[in-house]
């Protein structure tokens, strides 16, 4: 979780120390202080307050922090895209309605999809859209690779894995659907579904590594394996993916996470701006590629919610403002203050 001389000195993953090394043996000498055996810990608010400099390399911990994934995106050259591929792709990803839907004033469409409540199939094919451009507009040099997530030391399946695995990208539909595998099998929620992203961009940025077709489903694996622990409260078991992979075993799936929160440096904490920030990027990086969210007319079952909602927030703060009316009052002039409603003529 930290440097070489201190266990919690920095949360940058340029001054991590390396997962596999071992600390050495502990000599006691009091003639040495503090600032001399480099054992100056900082407290856990203090790793918080990491320098304008460091955000950049950590968009996983920063909501200021650009998101690697959009970034991607928008690297793809988009304008080389022929017009019949880009209808092509307006067609499928909106089952052939290529017109935009518009509110007016008898009709109100919404989308089933908010920050606190994201629609599933749609998160998880935004998810799936944001891994293909990770894999896609790679680095051309090639990061570390690690023996953990290769495909053919540690194969998810036991058909044979073929000589060139490493070679050819997946596609956008081939990632689609291992993840909605993993997430229906296991009951899991939308939001663990952008929890999942945000560890795969940490893992990239703290390990130095890419994601390639030779290693990207073990990868996605052990972030919703992760994720699905951290998020839910009731979470899957590492043998319960076991049944849904066949031919993997408990051992595997273990050490899978072991190696995953090392890298992680532990770090598993998901701060509300972050998650909020990889959400509104996913919708913007869906609106980019024609991935809408479906709209739907607003029914008076959904209008009676969001009044009883809208209801209980205004009550809620009503109390709010009462409490901060109560608190400023002065002793020194103390009267009574008297609300009167205004008469707008």
């Amino acid at each position: 979780m930290g440097s070489t001389t201190s266990c919690c000195v920095s949360a940058s993953p340029k001054l991590r120390r390396n997962a596999h090394s071992r600390l050495e043996s502990y000599h006691q000498e009091s003639d040495l202080s503090r600032e001399e055996t480099g054992c100056n810990l900082q407290h856990i608010s203090d790793r918080e307050n990491v320098d304008e400099l460091n955000m950049e390399y950590n968009p996983s911990d920063h909501p200021r922090a650009s998101t690697i994934f959009l970034s991607k995106s928008q690297n793809d050259e988009v304008p080389f895209r022929s017009v019949r591929d880009k209808r092509k792709s307006i067609f499928i990803n909106n089952h052939g309605a290529s017109r935009r839907k518009y509110s007016s004033c008898s009709t109100i469409f919404l989308d089933d999809n908010t920050v606190s409540q994201p629609n599933l199939k749609y998160t998880i094919k935004c998810v799936a859209l944001a891994i293909y451009y990770h894999i896609k507009n790679r680095d051309t040099d090639g990061g570390m690779l690690l023996d953990i997530f290769d495909e053919k030391l540690h194969p998810l399946s036991k058909s044979e894995v073929p000589l060139d695995y490493n070679q050819h990208d997946p596609e956008q539909k081939q990632i689609y659907r291992f993840v909605r595998t993993l997430f229906s099998a296991a009951q899991l929620t939308a939001e663990c579904a952008i929890v999942t992203l945000v560890y795969l961009e940490r893992l990239l940025t703290y390990a130095e590594i890419d994601i390639c077709p030779g290693n990207w489903k073990r990868i996605v694996l052990g972030a919703i394996l992760l994720a699905s622990k951290v998020w839910d409260d009731q979470a899957v078991w590492n043998v319960d993916y076991c049944q849904i992979l066949k031919d993997i075993t408990v051992e595997d799936m273990n050490e899978l996470e072991r190696q995953f929160l090392e890298l992680l440096q532990f770090n598993i904490n998901v701060p509300s701006s972050v998650y909020a920030k990889y959400y509104f990027d996913l919708r913007s990086l869906s609106e980019s590629n024609n991935l809408s969210f479906p709209l739907e007319p607003l029914s008076r079952d959904k209008a009676q919610k969001l009044e009883a909602i809208s209801r209980l927030c205004d009550d809620k703060y009503k109390d709010v403002r009462r409490a901060a009316r109560k608190r400023s009052a002065s002793v020194d002039n103390l009267c009574g203050i008297r609300w009167v409603p205004a008469i707008l003529s």
